[in-house]
């Protein structure tokens, strides 16, 4: 059974409130960011993050939505969301983002090409292939750097390991709405 226009526009809407959010919260954490390096990798991944939103709301509209509509998640998402925005410490915002946010979003991702009909859902799966070849990319990008600067590693792993938990303890994030009649 294949994914309805509605559910994929639902989740194509959800990972765009989740990279904006993403986006947000780490351009928030350039100012606070002492190390030159690491506001350097943050505000070429902002950029990055943006364009991965803008290609994910371009198409939602196409599914049928609003031109860049974005759907908020189930509330316990939201809350680890927030959890994660008011982290501390550039070494905690590193693991945070890179080690778990990403890697988490990513699994999401391989999840959604796992439900939808890859030859219905082409121009999604094409979208969301090229944010997790560039996920890679940025977490390499951010092991690299902390491999050059061993001050930037987290030397406490169980509070990535508790924000991991907290990030996968919803299987569905998705607030799918009332199936709606179209036109």
């Amino acid at each position: 059974m294949s994914l309805s226009v509605q559910k994929r526009a639902e989740y194509v809407a959800t990972f765009r409130f989740i990279q904006v959010f993403l986006m947000e919260t780490v351009a928030r954490w350039l100012p606070q960011t002492a190390e030159m390096e690491v506001k350097v990798l943050f505000g070429r991944h902002v950029w990055e993050l943006a364009q991965q939103a803008d290609g994910l709301g371009k198409r939602v509209y196409e599914l049928r939505a609003p031109l860049q509509f974005s759907l908020r998640p189930v509330e316990k998402y939201v809350e680890m969301l927030d959890e994660f925005a008011r982290t501390e410490g550039t070494p905690q915002k590193l693991s945070s983002f890179y080690d778990v946010m990403l890697p988490g979003l990513a699994a999401r991702y391989r999840n959604y090409l796992e439900l939808t009909d890859r030859l219905l859902d082409e121009p999604t799966v094409r979208v969301v292939e090229k944010i997790l070849g560039e996920f890679q990319k940025m977490m390499k990008e951010s092991e690299t750097l902390r491999t050059e600067l061993p001050q930037l590693r987290l030397n406490d792993k169980n509070w990535p390991a508790r924000l991991a938990k907290l990030e996968s303890s919803e299987a569905v994030i998705v607030a799918h709405r009332p199936t709606t009649a179209v036109a």
